[in-house]
């Protein structure tokens, strides 16, 4: 594309267009802007356009952003995508030539868009691919900043800032060590000169009569920006260069911490807002040389503490500070837990901690009030799940843990006689200081010790028990589930938090009141209602046995359903993932009756119904599925009976499902029809027969997503319906289906589970006519692609073959395909495979096959062969697995493989008991010893000799130990 005045039109036309109100002419001139991107020079061309002086700035800035977006889509190279089209090697050259002084020069709205463009490139290109970059950035910063063009100098700063984020959150590398030391050996120098130039121009600004406060404003940003860079460059280790200069960054740092910019604070709320984002990164940068560079910082230390907490006491006063909060207590709390605590130590600093930084900053402010009501998501993610590590609520709780770390009994006693306080102010006017008692809850659930996997807490600040009767108690036992809604919910929490401690008797006398809130406007009251009803049927006492039972539940089951669907129906709460959670838990542990399973099951298939119009939240829609699962597996095992009603209500949702080609419900739905073809008696009734006709046809097996359930379903179709299998071709297609998914290695496994399932039940007759088809697939990919995946698999077939059909059948089938391949196969891949055979199943059945391979075949195997078999199986039932498994990192088992989790979820209620194919044989190694003695009665003397001479001592001596475990001798 040629820079020329036709140019230039033409693409002023087009971004001109592309702010059109009107649809045609927005999307003819965005496809115009499209089809031009794919030319040579379009990046630069647009570019130019931007720098054009005469073009109105709206079209420049709306090329602007198409220039960035450019950039992003087309500067990287892709060798493995041939269609994509990449900026070409000159045209970048000239583009990089060019950015930088445009960017200074533009208005602040396009300099943002070129900072970020740029971004882009350095990603890719800096430092190795442009080397003049940081030069040149140096040299304009340095001309900049002495011309005290603060507006350009913070767009260069903020380019430099994101160009050095790298070295925050990249893994170390050489590579990336190698770049940081570019990076300091040219900048480390010029940011320290522009840091103190700019601390100059505050110091002067600040003395002067009259202060410009957006002047100050850009110094402020400046210094920000600074600060933000210092923590790029020493967030790997302290670089020589920042440990001569110490001094001259901290007495600045300090400086910003301890003075008060008046002119720019006082002048509104952005001005405030600026200096404590200042000081917030120097807190960062304070809070990074105590952890890393605890000895080289410690002559800083006592007056940073001192400064911090000065500026603490304040801003913990003022809810639009959270920000410099949380980094100053960060801070705070870094030294507590260092070799510094002593700094804490004193009764009267403790006491001051309380009273002046945990108690304001935990106490409930207007914006949670605002949050709790208006966004309970984020709430609960907050407050119950623990994202809240950077709130003021949460922080200063931490604070008092890293002190508690060395100090555990003063803080207890402190934070003790703080929370009865609270209590006492609560009781002397509940209605006005109801958030005093919020606070005390707050503080006794967060400074609780959570047991591994955060099951539950323990707490030394009150006795849990007595705490609960005399504060918990009363809130839950209140009649109005809608009064005080905040502090329902801290009530709630508690009883979650505490609920191993809290005895059976006592939880079971609140668990009414606790349903009742399931009723409660609030979203956050009846969620955490859902929660702690989930959590507590989870609770389990020694021994590992549930504390809650079916008898618990059952007095008030209906009423707990009623309320929890009744819940699902108020507003902002239709897909609430807590309350189909406890609905799943529920009837876990309920014993699920006629009158409770019909109501439940209509329930279920409403909601299903409705999230089918459009799936938005994947928590709550696994959750209603494993619900439905969990239904109809507890419900139809009871009463077969209600089989009928479930198809009835289930069957139009999970049509709708595939009619309406909902995709990311398909593997959920063909789990659930395989659980109702496991429930149904043969023959199948037509409607399944239709689903069957579906599963044969290969459209269904293209969406990768979409297999491991199909084949679970085409499993239950096979047992159910196995003479209906030899029936309109339909072997020839679940063959067809088993041969593609046997080709590629990320699917193998489930094509191997679709054949054995072929095998188990059907009789040789009908597969007979197959069985060449079917080694031909395995032999082909044994030859061209095989794996250790594959091989295990391979041999667990041909065992469930052999024990199904005859070491015979086996062995004349395979020879029929190519002579003396099962010779072959045995010695290379059978024998060898044998010891890394996994599963308890897997395990017998391979070890009995293997054994009867040895012991029952009419053509015996050479005496070499026949002992390195017995030495493979004796490893395989002797040894442990983790003794004779090696992890196989080199292919992922299915369940990993890239593509599948992403939208495949297991619904652990849908699964089926895994069937024996050997009931009749309890003990493999008796099976073994057995046969052995058997086969060895028949030629005394044959087989101690091979043994001796082919079998591994430890072997030998674990085969002999077995003979005296169960009387039996090998002759």
């Amino acid at each position: 594309m040629e820079w020329n005045p036709e140019t230039l039109q033409f693409l002023s036309q087009c971004f001109l267009n592309t702010l059109s109100p009107i649809h045609d002419p927005r999307r003819r001139a965005e496809q115009a802007l499209s089809d031009a991107a794919t030319r040579p020079n379009y990046g630069l061309a647009v570019l130019r356009l931007v720098a054009e002086p005469s073009v109105d700035d709206q079209i420049r800035q709306s090329a602007a952003v198409n220039f960035k977006n450019h950039l992003k889509a087309h500067w990287a190279v892709h060798p493995n995508d041939p269609a994509h089209i990449a900026v070409p090697d000159p045209e970048k050259e000239q583009i990089k030539a060019l950015i930088v002084t445009l960017m200074v020069n533009a208005s602040p709205k396009i300099q943002a868009q070129l900072s970020e463009a740029l971004t882009i490139i350095g990603k890719h290109d800096f430092p190795k691919a442009w080397p003049t970059l940081l030069p040149e950035l140096v040299l304009t910063l340095d001309k900049l900043s002495q011309a005290n063009d603060y507006a350009s100098v913070n767009g260069v700063l903020a380019t430099i800032n994101s160009l050095f984020k790298k070295f925050r959150y990249q893994f170390k590398t050489n590579e990336l060590l190698l770049d940081l030391k570019y990076c300091l050996d040219n900048f480390a120098k010029p940011l320290l000169q522009v840091f103190k130039r700019t601390a100059g121009f505050i110091d002067q600004a600040v003395g002067s009569a009259s202060v410009n406060a957006s002047v100050l404003k850009g110094y402020v940003e400046s210094q920000r920006l600074c600060c933000r860079i210092f923590y790029s460059l020493n967030f790997m280790e302290l670089p020589e260069f920042f440990e001569d200069h110490m001094d001259e960054w901290m007495i600045e740092f300090k400086k910003y911490l301890t003075v008060k910019y008046s002119a720019l604070e006082d002048s509104g709320s952005d001005g405030l807002a600026s200096v404590d984002e200042l000081r917030a990164a120097v807190c960062e940068n304070i809070s990074l040389y105590m952890e890393k560079e605890e000895e080289t910082f410690q002559k800083y230390l006592s007056g940073f503490v001192e400064a911090v907490w000065g500026l603490l006491v304040v801003a913990s006063n003022s809810s639009s500070r959270e920000r410099l909060t949380v980094t100053a207590i960060k801070f705070l709390t870094t030294v507590s837990t260092s070799v510094h605590h002593t700094l804490f130590a004193r009764d009267d600093i403790l006491q001051q901690i309380c009273q002046s930084v945990v108690i304001p900053n935990v106490m409930l402010r207007d914006e949670d009030e605002e949050l709790f009501e208006m966004n309970y998501v984020e709430f609960i993610r907050r407050d119950m799940e623990g994202s809240d590590l950077d709130t003021r609520r949460r922080i200063a709780c931490e604070l008092l843990k890293g002190i508690a770390s060395n100090y555990k009994e003063k803080v207890t006693e402190k934070v003790s006689s703080q929370v009865q306080s609270l209590l006492a102010s609560f009781a002397e006017n509940p209605a006005a200081n109801w958030k005093h008692k919020d606070c005390a809850i707050y503080l006794v659930v967060s400074l609780a010790t959570k047991k591994a996997g955060g099951s539950s807490g323990s707490t030394d600040l009150v006795d849990v028990e007595s705490f609960f009767g005399s504060v918990i108690v009363p809130e839950l036992r209140s009649q109005d589930v809608d009064g005080f809604p905040m502090l329902k919910a801290g009530a709630l929490k508690y009883f979650t938090m505490f609920r191993n401690q809290i005895s059976k008797p006592v939880a079971l006398a609140l668990l009414p009141d606790v349903v009742r809130f399931l009723g409660s406007e609030s979203n956050v009251v009846h969620s955490y209602a859902a929660s702690c009803i989930e959590k507590l049927f989870l609770v389990k006492d020694e021994g590992g046995r549930a504390r809650y039972s079916a008898t618990d539940v059952s007095p008030f089951l209906l009423v707990l359903m009623t309320n929890l669907f009744s819940a699902l129906q108020k507003p902002e709460s239709e897909e609430n993932q807590y309350v189909m959670k406890c609905i799943m838990r529920v009837l876990g542990v309920a014993n699920v009756s006629h009158e409770v399973a019909l109501p439940c099951i209509n329930g279920l298939a409403t909601v299903l119904n409705r999230v089918c119009e459009n799936p938005k939240n994947p928590v709550f829609n696994h959750y209603l599925f494993e619900s439905v699962a969990l239904l109809i597996r507890r419900a139809c095992d009871q009463d077969p009976s209600i089989i009928s009603p479930f198809e009835t209500s289930l069957l139009p949702s999970l049509q709708l499902i595939l009619s309406r080609d909902v995709s990311e419900f398909f593997p959920y739905a063909f789990q659930l029809l395989a659980q109702l073809v496991d429930l149904n008696q043969s023959p199948l009734p037509g409607n399944y027969m239709e689903i069957f006709a579906i599963l044969l046809m290969p459209e269904s097996w293209k969406k990768s997503a979409n297999v491991p359930a199909l084949v679970r379903l085409l499993q239950a179709f096979l047992r159910k319906a196995p003479h209906e299998l030899n029936q309109q071709g339909r072997l020839s297609s679940v063959l067809g289906i088993f041969n593609t998914l046997v080709s590629s290695p990320s699917t193998d496994e489930q094509g191997f589970y679709v054949l054995n399932t072929v095998i188990e039940n059907l009789g040789y007759d009908v597969i007979h006519p197959y069985i060449s088809h079917i080694w031909v697939a395995l032999f082909k990919r044994l030859q061209y692609n095989r794996t250790v995946k594959f091989i295990k698999s391979l041999v667990i077939f041909m065992s469930l073959f052999l024990v199904k059909h005859g070491p015979e059948k086996l062995v004349g089938s395979m020879n029929a395909v190519q002579p003396d391949v099962f010779h072959t196969i045995l010695e290379q891949f059978w024998i060898p495979n044998l010891k890394l055979i996994t599963g308890s199943t897997e395990l017998k059945l391979t070890s009995v096959a293997s054994t009867r391979l040895i012991c029952e075949s009419v053509s015996p195997l050479d005496q070499k062969l026949w002992g390195k078999m017995l030495d493979s199986i004796v490893t395989l039932i002797s040894r442990p697995e983790e003794d004779r498994v090696e992890e196989e990192p080199e292919v992922p088992d299915f369940g990993e493989t890239v593509g599948y989790n992403a939208t495949y979820v297991r619904l652990y209620n849908a699964g089926r008991k895994e069937d024996d194919p050997l009931p009749e044989i309890n003990d493999p190694k008796q099976f073994l010893v057995a046969s052995l003695a058997n086969l060895s009665a028949r030629s005394p003397g044959t087989y101690p000799r091979i043994i001796t001479e082919n079998l591994e001592p430890a072997n030998q001596a674990a085969l002999f130990q077995l003979c005296s475990s169960y009387n039996l001798t090998i002759v």
